[in-house]
């Protein structure tokens, strides 16, 4: 594939220029490349995290930075009112244990913020953690590898919620819009702009030649082939 084509070709329609989101890519296009994943299901993978991360193409961590009249309106169940708000207002660490405490495998009295979402494709709560064997360091879905391994091992084998990148293959095309379904259920909110992304990224992708290939491994017989040539030059003093 080449890189300098398709940033190139996505630089414009997704703002895709700064250092860091160059670097995450190429952490993402690498995964891709080593498990075989195909040009639209490696397309729908980029759309995700373009959403996750707001355009950062790197590992984020939840913002739980909020003002009192902004709790009342992302959490109105939990917070009614500015009185009720108020006590976790600008407060991360209160808020979390307040939101996600006694939930989502969360049972500690820090919980809540130990296991706060995280990640390229965020994940929440103690029970998540463990499924991808982080509840021992759970800050560890902030660094890329770890990030991108979640991101791939989640959205191809379902563990997000269930739905995989495979469900939404389709003779007439990707179904990018639903495929929001493997990360969270909110479609009708997220939908339009995973298919904008993905539409995106897959031109980019074709843009760049990507062919989905896996790298062939080495072959027993062109090892010991290699081997053989490489004696056979010490043999003759190094000559080729």
């Amino acid at each position: 594939m080449d890189r300098a084509k398709f940033f190139a070709a996505v630089r414009s329609p997704l703002s895709i220029s700064k250092k860091a989101q160059v670097q995450g890519i190429d952490a993402i296009l690498d995964e891709a490349a080593r498990r075989g994943t195909s040009l639209p299901r490696l397309a729908a993978i980029l759309a995700e995290v373009h959403h996750e991360t707001d355009g950062a193409m790197q590992p984020v961590s939840e913002n739980l930075n909020y003002s009192a009249k902004r709790l009342t309106e992302v959490w109105p169940s939990r917070f009614p009112t500015l009185a009720a708000a108020q006590p976790f207002a600008n407060n991360p660490r209160k808020l979390a244990n307040r939101v996600y405490g006694g939930r989502l495998g969360n049972t500690g009295p820090d919980d809540g913020w130990l296991y706060r979402g995280r990640g390229l494709a965020q994940i929440t709560g103690k029970t998540n953690y463990v499924k991808f064997g982080l509840a021992g360091a759970p800050d560890k879905a902030s660094e890329v590898a770890t990030a991108v391994r979640i991101l791939f091992d989640g959205m191809t084998g379902g563990i997000f919620t269930g739905r995989k990148l495979k469900d939404y293959d389709s003779a007439d095309g990707y179904r990018y819009a639903a495929s929001r379904a493997i990360i969270n259920g909110d479609v009708k909110a997220n939908g339009a702009r995973i298919e904008k992304y993905g539409r995106a990224f897959e031109a980019a992708l074709r843009s760049g030649g990507y062919d989905g290939t896996a790298p062939a491994a080495p072959t027993a017989t062109g090892f010991w082939a290699a081997l053989g040539r490489f004696l056979l030059t010490l043999l003759k003093g190094g000559k080729k």
